[in-house]
C-alpha cells in the first residue's frame, strides 16, 4: 500500500485521474517516480493530455520517492562510494518506489500487462518519433525521474529497461523530460487527437519536416498565401506539399535529410 503523501506538493493518483470514467481500463498507464509530483498537474490537467485523461484513455500516477525512505529524515540520497562530487539517489529507496508501481500495475492489468521502465538519463539514446510509436504499444510506462548526480547503478541494472535522453544538455531533474515524452506518446493513442490524419502528416512522422501552412487573410504585409493552395486542385496541392517537405527538410534540418536519404528516400 502506498504511504500517504508526506510532501506539501505531493499529489495523489486519485487527484490526477479523477476525471476518468469509472471502471474503464486506460489504453496506457503512466507512472512517474519523482521527488516533485506537484510540477506535473499543470501539464497533465491541460490541453490534449487533460482531455485524454477525462476520456479514460490514459491514467497518470505519481509516486513520491521520498515516501519510501526508511529513516526519520526521509533520506533519498547519499555520498558515492569512492568519493566524488554530488550525491546519488539510494538504490533501496528507488527500488521500493518502483516495486509499488509494479504492484499497482499487476493489480490492475494482471497477465495482460506489458510494462516498460524508462530512466531519464543523458546516457541514453535521444528520444524521437519512432521511439514514441514503440512506447505507445506498452500497457504501462514507468518513468524514473532522477536528481542530484545520478542514481545507484544497481537500480539501473535491476529495474530499468531503457535509458532515454531528450537532448545533449543537462537539466536539474527528470521531470521535464518525462513530461515531454508523455506528451509525445499520449497524442499518438487512438481517440486523443480528433483528426487521426493530422498525426500522419506531422513533422518527423515520415522522417521529413512538414510543409508550410497558411490561413486567412490571403495577403498580409505584402505576403500572399501560395496560389496553388487556393485553386482547389488537390493533386497539385499534394505535389506542392511533398516538394515543400523535401526542400524544407534539406534546408532546415540537413541531419534529417541525410538520414532520410540514407534510408532510400526519394
Amino acid at each position: 500500500m502506498v504511504p500517504p503523501p508526506s510532501s506539501e506538493n505531493a499529489l495523489s493518483s486519485k487527484s490526477l485521474n479523477s476525471g476518468s470514467p469509472l471502471f474503464q481500463e486506460p489504453l496506457l498507464g503512466l507512472y512517474f517516480l519523482t521527488l516533485f509530483p506537484g510540477v506535473f498537474e499543470p501539464i497533465f490537467g491541460s490541453s490534449l493530455l487533460g482531455k485524454a485523461r477525462e476520456k479514460g484513455l490514459v491514467s497518470f500516477d505519481l509516486i513520491q520517492i521520498r515516501d519510501f525512505a526508511k529513516d526519520k529524515h526521509r533520506t533519498v540520497d547519499d555520498t558515492p562510494y569512492g568519493g566524488g562530487e554530488g550525491m546519488l539517489m539510494k538504490v533501496d529507496v528507488l527500488h521500493a518506489a518502483w516495486s509499488e508501481a509494479q504492484a499497482s500495475i499487476a493489480q490492475q492489468r494482471g497477465d495482460s500487462a506489458k510494462v516498460l521502465t524508462i530512466f531519464l538519463s543523458p546516457q541514453g539514446p535521444l528520444f524521437n518519433q519512432p521511439m514514441a510509436h514503440e512506447f505507445k504499444t506498452y500497457t504501462d510506462l514507468i518513468f524514473v525521474c532522477g536528481h542530484y548526480e545520478g542514481v545507484d547503478e544497481r537500480f539501473i541494472e535491476l529495474c530499468v529497461d531503457r535509458e532515454v535522453s531528450i537532448g545533449d544538455y543537462v537539466l536539474t531533474g527528470g521531470e521535464l523530460p518525462a513530461m515531454v515524452m508523455a506528451d509525445t506518446i499520449v497524442r499518438l493513442l487512438p481517440g486523443v487527437v480528433g483528426n487521426d490524419r493530422s498525426l500522419t502528416e506531422d513533422s518527423l512522422e515520415r522522417g521529413l519536416l512538414k510543409y508550410p501552412q497558411y490561413t486567412r487573410p490571403r495577403e498580409f504585409q505584402g505576403r500572399e498565401a501560395p496560389g496553388v493552395l487556393l485553386g482547389g486542385d488537390h493533386k497539385q496541392i499534394a505535389e506542392w506539399r511533398s516538394q515543400q517537405m523535401l526542400e524544407r527538410t534539406q534546408r532546415k534540418r540537413p541531419d534529417l535529410w541525410r538520414a532520410w536519404k540514407a534510408k532510400g528516400g526519394k
